[in-house]
C-alpha cells in the first residue's frame, strides 16, 4: 500500500502565497513523476504542475510564472510554492504520484486526499 499525505493549504488573501507538501510512503520501489492537480467547484480536475524524478517540470498555463514545483527524492516529497494567488486559484489541490510498488513492475497512479486552498479577493 502507498499513502500520500498532503499538508499546507488554507485561506489567503489575493496576492498572497501558500505552500503545499505531499509525502509518499509505503510499498515504494520507484517513485516516478509527482504532481499537483486542482479542482474548483463545478469544474474538471486540471493539472497544476508536474515534476519528473529527474527534475523536469511542466506547469499549467494559468499558473506558469507564479507557482513552483520541487521535490526531495530522499524524502519522497513533492512541494508546491504558490505566489501571487488570485481567487481563480481556489479549489481542492490533489497530490499525484506515479509509483512502481516493491515487488512489482508496473506503474500506478496514486492520489492524496486533497487539501483546500481558498483565495479571498
Amino acid at each position: 500500500q502507498v499513502q500520500l499525505v498532503e499538508s499546507g493549504g488554507g485561506l489567503v488573501q489575493a496576492g498572497g502565497s501558500l505552500g503545499l507538501s505531499c509525502a509518499a510512503s509505503g510499498s515504494i520501489f520507484r517513485l516516478n513523476a509527482m504532481g499537483w492537480y486542482r479542482q474548483a467547484p463545478g469544474k474538471q480536475r486540471e493539472l497544476v504542475a508536474l515534476i519528473t524524478s529527474a527534475g523536469s517540470t511542466n506547469y499549467g498555463v494559468s499558473v506558469k510564472g507564479r507557482f513552483t514545483i520541487s521535490r526531495d527524492n530522499a524524502k519522497n516529497t513533492v512541494y508546491l510554492q504558490m505566489n501571487s494567488l488570485t481567487p481563480e486559484d481556489t479549489g481542492v489541490y490533489y497530490c499525484n504520484a506515479r509509483i512502481v510498488n516493491s515487488g512489482g513492475s508496473f506503474e500506478y497512479a496514486y492520489w492524496g486526499q486533497g487539501t483546500q486552498v481558498t483565495v479571498s479577493s
